[in-house]
């Protein structure tokens, strides 16, 4: 299908004022001030339902009492102990569906505690006041382990491994470590380099080198590491992205969602990012949420989401949904994409979207149709593992991606996986961090026996 249209996809267009604006921190840092009166709305329950909605297990009471006690760097450690990537998850984590959920004012009055504000103020504290890393190395025990991935789960594993004395090497395909926090949020929500100064935070602790443009399969080979390592920790996330399955999907103006977040994340100047007048973005996650948000931040005049299911069925929280209709994006259910619609030069124009109904939990075309006109259509329907890497490794998948057990240890005698990889990964950094943290301790227990 295709049509004689002008398409208007660049960049510059707002002033230098107003991208500075739109990408600022999305949450400012609570003051001193703020922070005490917020930690005192705590109940500090015992069996706190916040602690256990949390997937890494943060003493949440114990970290709120102390900032209450204007302990900031204590309340720090704590998280930290649980979670050393406290200061993003803190940015990130969906705690309106986590700890803030289970929140028992929330429960009560529908205020829940701002337990993700509270804990960026005390990690955030200790990372600007502190001289000195909260935890100290170990004896050297002579151990060395491979990490392949620098995103989160690599991170978390690498530092408690180092925490506990062993060396580690951590491999990156990308020329920066940090994985989805470097590369794959929105710029509003992790400003001023935060990633690369988490990255150094976690560095700190000593006995953990990093080597970026390392891809796996190309670079650096599992058998090889598993025979020159006492131990390989795999945290490789997905590097697929899924497809639309239309006609015309490498058309100009068709465009991977997680590659425009990535150089947008990247770019020294927002001015220089083409954005479309008109951007239509297929899916209904948190990137379909973010590069549909961040579209409209660069100055896209119309901006619609179109997801196949309702509002419930959405995997993007329902606060940020919102944020997303607060910056001006359109969200609109129950419509699957038919047809890509290209203008005479085979660019990008349009959409056809089917309208889709639901019965008994199958979902179906209706055969009604709408034509959407878009300068720029972005997929955002998921990601797939790539197993190319692992070819002839041994290495077990369960439904395309790599199975672990509990301790997320592999079938190889010493290989362990975690975060989005696995067959168990729920696209949450916090997990991601669980995931590593898990697998740190099962290395660090089979490396002493």
């Amino acid at each position: 299908m295709s049509t004689r249209t002008m398409r208007d996809v660049k960049g510059g267009r707002l002033e230098p004022s107003e991208y500075t604006e739109n990408f600022s921190d999305h949450h400012p840092l609570l003051s001193r001030h703020e922070a005490m009166v917020e930690a005192d709305r705590c109940y500090f329950c015992y069996d706190a339902p916040c602690m256990t909605a949390c997937p890494t297990s943060i003493d949440v009471p114990m970290f709120i009492r102390q900032i209450s006690a204007d302990n900031a760097k204590g309340s720090a450690k704590t998280i930290f102990e649980q979670n050393i990537l406290g200061g993003m998850c803190a940015r990130v984590c969906p705690t309106e569906t986590l700890c803030e959920q289970a929140c028992v004012r929330e429960v009560a009055e529908g205020k829940p505690v701002k337990i993700g504000q509270l804990q960026r103020y005390a990690t955030d504290y200790l990372m600007r006041e502190s001289d000195e890393h909260p935890f100290s190395r170990a004896a050297p025990t002579g151990k060395r382990i491979a990490v392949v991935g620098g995103g989160p789960a690599g991170l978390s594993c690498a530092h408690r491994l180092a925490m506990h004395g062993h060396d580690v090497t951590v491999f990156d395909a990308r020329e920066k470590a940090g994985g989805l926090s470097e590369y794959g949020i929105a710029a509003y929500k992790s400003v001023d380099d935060f990633a690369q100064k988490e990255l150094q935070f976690i560095l700190d602790i000593g006995g953990i080198s990093v080597q970026t443009g390392k891809k796996l399969g190309t670079d650096i080979h599992l058998s090889d590491m598993a025979s020159d390592y006492d131990a390989v920790f795999l945290g490789i996330g997905l590097a697929n992205v899924n497809a639309l399955g239309l006609d015309g999907e490498d058309a100009d103006g068709c465009e991977d969602a997680v590659e425009y977040i990535a150089n947008l994340r990247q770019a020294s100047d927002l001015s220089t990012i083409p954005v479309g007048r008109r951007v239509v973005v297929i899916g209904g996650g948190m990137t379909a949420i973010d590069v549909a948000a961040q579209a409209k931040l660069l100055g896209a005049e119309e901006v619609t989401i179109a997801y196949r299911r309702g509002k419930d069925g959405m995997n993007a929280s329902e606060y940020e949904q919102e944020l997303a209709q607060t910056h001006g994006v359109t969200i609109r259910h129950w419509l699957q994409p038919k047809a890509l619609v290209l203008d005479d030069a085979g660019a990008i124009a349009g959409i056809e979207l089917e309208y889709t109904s639901q019965s008994n939990g199958s979902l179906s075309g209706t055969g009604e149709t709408v034509t959407l006109a878009a300068d720029q259509v972005f997929k955002a329907i998921g990601q797939q593992f790539d197993d190319g890497p692992l070819a002839n490794s041994g290495l077990n998948l369960d439904r395309g991606r790599i199975q672990t057990d509990d301790n997320r240890k592999t079938n190889l005698g010493n290989v362990w996986a975690g975060g989005d990889c696995v067959r168990s990964g729920e696209d949450l950094t916090v997990v991601s961090v669980e995931d590593g943290k898990i697998a740190a301790e099962s290395i660090h227990a089979m490396l002493t026996a």
